[in-house]
């Protein structure tokens, strides 16, 4: 079982070492504009697909990573089986189709919790790269003032 725990913590720490080089290296080759311009939703939609398709190819390099180690142990039939348990585990789908060999298993577990961390660092990435894109210089909206038609927190409604 210390066995288990170590190579699922190998796993781990090589997954978040290709998530953080993989973005790294996009923030370095993707310019963000450094103004808001509103005639200019073209190139800025394009950017948000290049930095999520980079972003899918980087979970992609991980599902393989994992895959590889399972095909490398024998715990599945074939690559192909390999990676698609991977890819279903990682995004916590699990269909349950494939499961680990016996005393395998536990690693599920761990591809599962490193996917749910892995897409909650590339979603807040994501986040953080439209906010620069459509809030750099630009006119700013607060989410309480758009579609409500009041000024203002909204009132406390409660009984009082």
């Amino acid at each position: 079982m210390l066995l288990m725990l170590a190579i699922a913590f190998l796993l781990l720490s090589f997954t978040v070492l290709i998530h953080g080089f993989g973005l790294a290296l996009m923030m370095w080759r993707v310019p963000v504009p450094k103004t808001s311009d509103e005639s200019r939703i073209v190139p800025r939609a394009w950017l948000l697909i290049r930095v999520a398709a980079w972003v899918v190819a980087i979970h992609w390099i991980e599902i393989a990573l994992w895959a590889g180690f399972y095909f490398w142990r024998q715990c599945l039939p074939d690559f192909e089986s390999s990676l698609y348990f991977s890819l279903t585990t990682y995004t916590t789908v699990g269909y349950g189709d494939l499961v680990l060999k016996d005393g395998w298993r536990l690693l599920a577990g761990v591809e599962a919790l490193t996917g749910i961390l892995m897409c909650g660092w590339s979603t807040a990435f994501f986040l953080t790269v439209a906010g620069k894109i459509y809030g750099a210089g630009g006119r700013r909206v607060r989410l309480l003032e758009m579609g409500s038609g009041s000024e203002g927190p909204p009132q406390d409604r409660g009984a009082g």
